[in-house]
């Protein structure tokens, strides 16, 4: 009985051939814009803070916890916005 219940969900995961490549390719394509938009919110970032010398040479360490807060929290929301 269990397998009956868990197959319809594990082979709904299962993708087509056919599908294949075009499913490849646009997550390859959303992967590269969250990757653009994270590149720029970290430079905007590395603006407003002196990352390097704060972090690295005045050991920083509170600075270091939100500068990677702020970067789960900006992944979080472009992954949100990727996926709709």
């Amino acid at each position: 009985m269990l397998i009956s219940t868990i197959a319809p969900v594990v082979l709904g995961l299962v993708v087509k051939l056919d599908d294949l490549a075009e499913i490849l390719v646009t997550t390859l394509v959303f992967v590269v814009i969250g990757l653009i938009f994270f590149t720029v919110a970290y430079f905007i970032l590395s603006r407003i803070y002196d990352i390097h010398h704060e972090i690295e040479e005045d050991h920083n360490t509170a600075l270091g916890i939100i500068i990677g807060a702020i970067m789960i929290g900006i992944s979080i929301i472009i992954a949100a916005a990727i996926h709709g």
